[in-house]
């Protein structure tokens, strides 16, 4: 009979303690704050201008070539400078060279020359193998191949 005393006393202090209930603030929707992200980039922008970078302006594309063949390719970066160094930033994309080729044969350097000579041997090869099959055979008598 003790310990239902005990439990009566302590139900009727749970009912006195309210954490929430009518005319309490309720959060809906749990908050998350992402303080890496912009923390970051400011600190980073403070310190390129600590550093007297200046932004350029007027580029539109920004490609960097990497030893395996492949482009870094930047479309409306952001570009700063001071001194020697450049600073690019913004949306980058992994690009082939035959991707981006058009518009790219003047950026290229003699070290790429052979990466474009190999791309076109591959287009030598690949349109000589579509010649063969795009020919349809020539047919003297309409009639007669109809009916095969």
């Amino acid at each position: 009979m003790a310990m239902d005393v005990n439990i009566e006393k302590l139900n009727k202090l749970a009912e006195k303690v309210r954490t929430g209930g009518p005319g309490s603030v309720r959060r809906k929707k749990q908050v998350v704050h992402n303080k890496a992200g912009g923390v970051d980039n400011r600190q980073l922008q403070a310190k390129l201008q600590s550093l007297g970078v200046r932004p350029i302006q007027g580029i539109e594309e920004v490609n960097l070539f990497k030893t395996d063949g492949t482009i870094i390719h930047f479309d409306n970066p952001h570009v700063q400078t001071a001194q020697k160094t450049f600073v690019v930033s913004g949306t980058a994309q992994n690009k082939t060279l035959q991707e981006l080729l058009p518009g790219i044969i003047s950026h290229l350097g003699a070290d790429n020359i052979e990466n474009l000579k190999k791309i076109a041997e591959q287009f030598q090869v690949r349109g000589d193998n579509k010649a063969d099959d795009d020919v349809p055979t020539l047919v003297d008598n309409f009639e007669t191949a109809a009916q095969n």
